[in-house]
């Protein structure tokens, strides 16, 4: 592994200066491609119109019409956390549109993903008029056609990539399918539905429908708007960083729905000094919890209720989840160790693990363990029952930069079609289905269609910072200052590099090591985590600027993510 700089354009770093951009953020802002202020505004009016979104305007009506007729509407949601924040914000801004309106949230283990024929007899109990997916529905191609011969109109609302066959839906709203112009292709499946209601909202009014009435505020959705963004790592464009700048604002501001604020406090957290980090790792993994190991339900239901005390009661048993899973995860992460040990000498271009004790809900997240262990794709399998007589496994793929996923898996699909049953995903995650007998015949054929995709340059395993710090930003204040600002996928927080002297370093909690480091003549206290050491008495480490808070007293502290010998 090496450390490396992030570049960033002089005149672009000077336009920031010039418009007032604080110093150390215009050379990051640069850095990230940010070209001007303007591009820094996350006031809502900058938000790119729902016009753009192709058929927007089609869901709008008919969601209107559906409304105006009294139709039953059932919202189809996903069991991640983007689903169940989507799922939340249909099911609030609906009702409070006036529809009558329901949701209905998939068992993994027994239906797998997506709008299935047999999810669709499920909902079928339920005698709606109208299934509205959220987060999914993009591949269902079998399920949209159950749903018409039973007589049901279906909405999609997606952002997955498309397959060569699109469903036969009444209409798909989603920015990444043929012929949507829409600028930002990287919305998550909770912002998709946010521009519907936006568009739907807009159809409403010019039909009179509030009159005599306050319209209801959409803005007070953005707090679930900006958790599924965030924790579903879709990139952090200009237009995704506009909602969740809106919707931390919302938290920060005391305004969050009962559900998040139960969630912060579950975890020990304090939603008025929410960033994008506590969205992504705090309140993101114990929504997903109940999704890998129980039923979304219980995630759904948290952001849906206005009663503080059921919210508090569904976020306590959401963290019992996130504590299981923790615990699932770190088995498996064992075995899988053993399993890559046991590898032959050489890692090839991707990896792929299969083991019959693990858990299916958790391979997402031991395939990004042994991504971040090996820097290479990896898709990690376990045992899903059995299709047609035939005994499945379900697997969980995340890919490192200079790979698509889900075209790598395109690729093995065309040359032998016999053995991906089914998948669909991003870029950077997908998901699969196969028979157990196909492991070995996928495996190889993983790794030679990611040997054959990946650019050379991008197997390098590198650490990307934003260079030195300067000696007067070692300070609480810029600490806080970059906390607040918006960081995530594709807009990384800020790592720097520069050279120290170790002058004392122990190991704490037996497993991390605790350090002083000294530079310029000032010494910083520092933590790297999941490492022994020891160091050598002079390193050049990429680290972020974080506060540490002990006794109620906070301090700077830097959290090492890599250290070489200078």
């Amino acid at each position: 592994m090496r450390i490396i700089v992030r570049p960033y354009p002089e005149k672009d770093r000077d336009a920031l200066l010039r418009a007032g951009v604080h110093p150390l953020l215009a050379r990051l802002y640069a850095a990230r491609r940010v070209r001007s202020a303007a591009e820094l505004d996350t006031d809502v009016k900058h938000l790119i119109p729902p016009a753009g979104l192709k058929n927007s305007q089609a869901a709008a009506t008919l969601l209107a019409d559906s409304i105006a007729a009294g139709k039953r509407l059932l919202v189809v949601a996903d069991y991640d956390c983007d689903g169940a924040t989507a799922c939340a914000v249909a099911m609030r801004a609906l009702a409070a549109f006036g529809a009558k309106v329901d949701y209905l949230v998939p068992d993994r283990f027994t239906m797998g993903y997506g709008l299935s024929p047999e999810l669709v007899e499920l909902a079928a109990e339920r005698a709606p008029d109208l299934l509205i997916t959220v987060d999914h529905g993009i591949a269902s191609v079998a399920g949209v056609a159950r749903a018409s011969e039973l007589g049901i109109a279906t909405l999609i609302t997606d952002h997955h990539l498309p397959g060569a066959e699109l469903p036969a839906a009444g209409c798909i709203v989603n920015p990444n399918q043929p012929g949507c112009d829409f600028p930002s292709k990287n919305l998550a499946g909770v912002g998709v539905m946010f521009y519907v209601l936006l568009a739907l909202r807009a159809e409403l009014r010019s039909r009179g429908a509030f009159a005599g009435r306050a319209e209801p505020n959409l803005a007070a959705l953005t707090d679930l708007v900006a958790l599924g963004t965030i924790a579903d790592v879709v990139p952090l464009d200009a237009n995704n960083r506009i909602l969740v700048a809106q919707g931390l604002r919302r938290i920060r501001a005391g305004q969050a729905k009962p559900g998040i604020n139960a969630l912060f406090a579950a975890a020990g957290r304090e939603p008025r000094a929410a960033s994008g980090f506590d969205l992504g790792f705090v309140a993101g993994p114990r929504l997903n919890a109940a999704g890998r190991l129980a039923d979304m339900s219980l995630g759904v239901e948290c952001l849906i209720t206005d009663d503080v005390a059921r919210a508090a009661q569904c976020a306590q048993e959401l963290d019992r989840l996130n504590r299981e899973r923790r615990r699932i995860e770190a088995g498996m992460l064992e075995s899988a160790a053993a399993a890559l040990d046991a590898l032959p000498d050489g890692t090839g271009a991707a990896v792929a693990l299969y083991d019959a004790t693990w858990h299916q809900g958790v391979v997402g997240i031991l395939a990004a363990r042994v991504r971040e262990r090996l820097h290479r794709p990896a898709v990690c399998f376990a045992p899903a029952g059995e299709e047609e007589g035939v005994r499945v496994l379900r697997g969980s793929g995340r890919s490192i930069p200079g790979l698509h996923l889900r075209d790598c898996l395109d690729l093995v699909a065309k040359r032998s079609p016999d053995v991906i049953r089914r998948f669909g995903g991003h870029a950077q995650a997908a998901g699969l289905t196969i028979a157990e007998g196909d492991f070995e015949r996928f495996a190889q054929g993983f790794e030679r269609a990611a040997a054959e995709l990946i650019p050379p340059e991008a197997l390098a395993r590198v650490v990307e910072t934003d260079g030195g710090l300067e000696s007067g930003y070692f300070t609480l204040d810029t600490a806080r200052m970059l906390d607040e600002r918006i960081w995530g996928q594709g807009f990384p927080a800020p790592v720097f590099c520069d050279t120290f002297v170790v002058e004392n370093q122990r190991v704490v909690g037996d497993k991390h090591l605790k350090l002083r480091l000294e530079k310029d003549g000032r010494r910083h206290q520092a933590i790297f985590f999941n490492t022994l050491g020891p160091l050598s008495p002079r390193v050049r480490a990429a680290y972020r600027l974080s506060i540490n808070e002990y006794n109620g007293l906070k301090s700077v502290q830097l959290t090492v993510e890599h250290a070489e010998t200078a």
